[in-house]
């Protein structure tokens, strides 16, 4: 289940701010990319490719195809499994229009697996108003998805999803602008992972506990709201922040902080650095030790639902260019790395053999990689 992964290194970042000035079509430009993620016994690496193209002065048409192979010898796989390997593959297309200072973007995208298949589509519409200084979007997506479990065929479950989002941007003055993001995102179905387990106190085995299957609730919603700042500098470089706050009905709550700067270096390239600060409380049917079998109701030992901190230093580097090659305008070079920290409060690493419930804490470090070149058309 690869496509669950990138919530070991983006859990609670559920908002991305949209483009500022919404009454303009993308450029025409093509992207490849290559993404690699290394952290706590997973491996995550892949290609991406994204074309867009504007074709009759108001219509543009973008297409990705992006691939995950994932290699995992996570903790909860050493502790209830084996090591497994899979490759999630997603295609995508969309259309922007453009009419006056009205944009409508419509995007759809599928996501096959082999233990899981989701199809997604979104539809945003974004309006300038008072001279292009501010811009409205409101958003609508929905996802139906279908779980299913190596070796075990006739075991098939779905998951409906829905999404609502607002953005609001404002230019506040020629130099610093602000954007208000709101998301809210219902899911109906089976919620949990088929293979994860959780354990609980039991004194006829040796090592003092055992395992039963995960039982979640088959409802959860979730809102989640960010405010953004950047502030442009004279010398040409920039300084932004943001802060997201994350809440749901499992009792998940999340807080993050991020601030960014970026400086350019002569004519041709732009530096990056981010700092990120998250935090969360654990899910109100959470526990990393259950005192007997079939405790409560629900039962989770996901670490990701679980009391925990995260931080992380990003840096990145672009080199642009111009060029004279037929039908390309200009190119760059991207290069971008992170390392992630994540200390778990109440999540144990049953890798050390001791006492049900002294185990030590579980901690990991993750990096990940993003290179990608880029050409104007």
């Amino acid at each position: 289940m690869a496509i669950r992964l990138k919530n070991i290194f983006l859990l609670g970042i559920l908002l991305s701010s949209q483009g500022l000035f919404a009454a303009v079509l993308p450029e025409d430009r093509a992207d490849a990319l290559y993404h690699a993620y290394e952290g706590g016994g997973v491996e995550v690496n892949g290609p991406s490719i994204l074309v867009r193209k504007r074709f009759l002065d108001d219509f543009s048409v973008s297409v990705n195809h992006y691939v995950d192979m994932v290699s995992s010898a996570s903790i909860d796989v050493v502790t209830t499994a084996s090591k497994y390997t899979e490759e999630r593959t997603q295609y995508s297309v969309g259309v922007d229009y453009l009419r006056n200072n009205t944009t409508v973007s419509m995007n759809f995208a599928n996501s096959s697996e082999n233990d899981y298949e989701s199809d997604t589509a979104n539809l945003t519409i974004s309006q300038d108003f008072f001279y292009n200084l501010t811009t409205l979007a409101i958003g609508y997506g929905s996802s139906s998805d279908t779980v299913m479990k190596n070796g075990q065929d006739d075991f098939i479950e779905e998951v409906d999803r829905q999404n609502y989002r607002i953005d609001l941007n404002q230019v506040i003055t020629k130099n610093f602008f602000m954007t208000l993001a709101v998301e809210g995102i219902t899911d109906d179905g089976f919620l949990n992972n088929p293979y994860r387990s959780v354990r609980f106190l039991d004194p006829t085995v040796a090592v003092g506990y055992s395992y039963q299957p995960e039982i979640y609730p088959e409802t959860k919603t979730s809102t989640a709201v960010a405010i953004t700042g950047k502030y442009f500098l004279p010398y040409r470089a920039a300084l932004s922040t943001e802060y997201r706050n994350y809440t749901d009905t499992w009792g998940v709550a999340g807080q993050s902080f991020e601030i960014g700067y970026v400086h350019p270096v002569g004519d041709s390239f732009i530096v990056e650095l981010t700092l990120r600060s998250y935090k969360q409380t654990e899910a109100d049917f959470y526990a990393d030790l259950f005192p007997f079998q079939n405790a409560q109701n629900f039962l989770a030992r996901d670490k990701e639902l679980s009391t925990y901190t995260s931080n992380s230093i990003g840096i990145g580097a672009t080199y642009q260019f111009k060029l004279d090659v037929a039908g390309f305008d200009k190119g760059s070079l991207n290069l971008y790395y992170n390392v992630f920290q994540f200390k778990y409060d109440n999540f144990r690493d049953l890798t050390v053999a001791l006492t049900p419930g002294t185990e030590p804490l579980y901690e990991l470090d993750a990096s990940v990689i993003r290179a990608f070149v880029s050409f104007w058309f």
